[in-house]
């Protein structure tokens, strides 16, 4: 808004060109191949932030299909042609990479900041010393962690929970009876379960997600945290051996408009394995009601 520019002293001449996402944003100088190593003249045809390139090199280009991140931080992004504002305070919207007038599709955005960070601060507290061995720890234990019951959200605060910090909370331990196999499960439980709970946050927004998809890394790499994610949500989880550096590569030729070879080179070379839901969800179900009133409670006394 050229108000906003000139109340601020903002010269418009340090606001970029409006282009479309696949064409050419801008040309290569000799200062560029100075510091880049890519010859001027180059031209550079795509570019979009970090969560809309991770959903395109997944591609996540359509209505239901979701993109997912399991690292320090949690991402849900799925992509909508929806555009209700229902969950604007806990939901971040995008206007998605394919995004036009007449056929807008937006990305909804949930974040969940204690992920992977939680199941890190395991493995530098508890006397093991790989996430495989971990996982093969918490593998040896049931679905429900034996009533452990672990909140993963010592990262501050969570906007899908209002903005509330109330840090990571470990209840029903038993010292008699359970041990680090127990909280390596209930770790990797309770984050699965807030992937779930963001699901539901943004199933309330319109969300109606038919694939989830996500890269081969961090958190996805554990049987238990994608069963159980997957089985909560009723729908596969297709693992994919790419990043979003690659992606950003592969998109450089979109501007040809190919969304469906695209699609293919990556369903072709990149697809490593999917998860799918499990028949018998009860005791997820259960465990997952159980982590919820626990969260409530919490919740309730912050």
């Amino acid at each position: 808004a050229n108000f906003l520019l000139e109340h601020y002293g903002i010269n418009e001449a340090l606001v970029p060109d409006i282009v479309p996402t696949f064409g050419i944003q801008s040309i290569v100088d000799k200062k560029g191949e100075a510091e880049s190593g890519v010859a001027a003249g180059t031209p550079i045809y795509y570019r979009a932030g970090d969560q809309p390139n991770n959903a395109l090199s997944l591609n996540v280009f359509n209505p239901g299909e979701v993109a997912a991140t399991g690292g320090t931080s949690g991402v849900v992004y799925a992509v909508t042609d929806n555009l209700s504002g229902k969950e604007s305070t806990r939901v971040n919207n995008f206007a998605h990479v394919n995004y036009t007038k007449s056929s807008p599709k937006i990305g909804k955005l949930l974040n969940i900041n204690g992920a992977g960070i939680q199941y890190r601060w395991l493995l530098n507290n508890l006397d093991v010393s790989s996430y495989e061995e971990m996982n093969t720890l918490a593998s040896e234990i049931p679905v429900g962690s034996d009533g452990v019951c672990l909140l993963p959200f010592g990262n501050g605060a969570e906007r899908m929970l209002n903005n509330k910090e109330i840090g990571t909370r470990l209840v029903n331990v038993n010292l008699n009876n359970h041990n680090k196999g127990h909280l390596c499960r209930a770790a990797l439980e309770g984050i699965a379960f807030s992937f779930f709970y963001g699901m539901e946050i943004l199933k309330s927004d319109g969300i109606k997600a038919s694939v989830i998809r996500a890269g081969n890394d961090n958190l996805f790499r554990s049987e238990i945290f994608a069963n159980t994610v997957a089985t909560l949500i009723g729908q596969e989880i297709e693992i994919y051996n790419t990043t979003g550096a690659i992606g950003a590569a592969r998109a450089a030729n979109l501007h040809k408009g190919d969304f469906k070879a695209f699609g293919k080179a990556i369903m072709d070379n990149d697809h490593v394995m999917t998860f799918m839901p499990l028949k018998d969800k009860t005791p997820y179900v259960k465990a997952y009601k159980t982590w919820k009133k626990e969260l409530e409670l919490a919740s309730n006394n912050n």
